[in-house]
């Protein structure tokens, strides 16, 4: 039997994490947890030093990241959401960032998917 593999979506890592002990019981051939976003860069960071000036840039204010180039920060920075004033276009904001990524075997992957889909994921 061939393998298929999975891209699932979650609103927290918590979630994903739900759903990769339930498909570990599946024998998965390979998973993954990963954060990601529309900006190069380390992601939040933990205190903001902001009373006493120490920090790189508004968009490590508001998106509470440390960005890899000055280009990554400046899009971010000028990005509607900087502004507090966004919804997010045309939907909503999906609030899905944690990607799990899973590779299980043929004959198990439509029982995969509707664990993805009970622990909340997104396909």
């Amino acid at each position: 039997m061939g393998e298929k593999n999975i891209l699932a979506y979650f609103k927290s890592p918590e979630e994903a994490q739900a759903a990769a002990k339930k498909l570990e019981a599946l024998r998965v051939v390979d998973m993954s947890i990963d954060r990601f976003s529309r900006y190069s860069g380390t992601g939040p960071v933990g205190g903001m030093p902001t009373l006493a000036g120490q920090f790189g840039s508004l968009s490590s204010l508001v998106h509470g990241g440390d960005f890899t180039n000055s280009t990554s920060g400046i899009l971010a920075a000028a990005d509607p959401s900087a502004s507090g004033m966004s919804d997010g276009g045309q939907g909503g904001p999906t609030g899905r960032n944690i990607l799990l990524t899973a590779v299980v075997d043929e004959s198990v992957h439509h029982q995969a998917l509707s664990i993805v889909e009970q622990t909340g994921g997104m396909l």
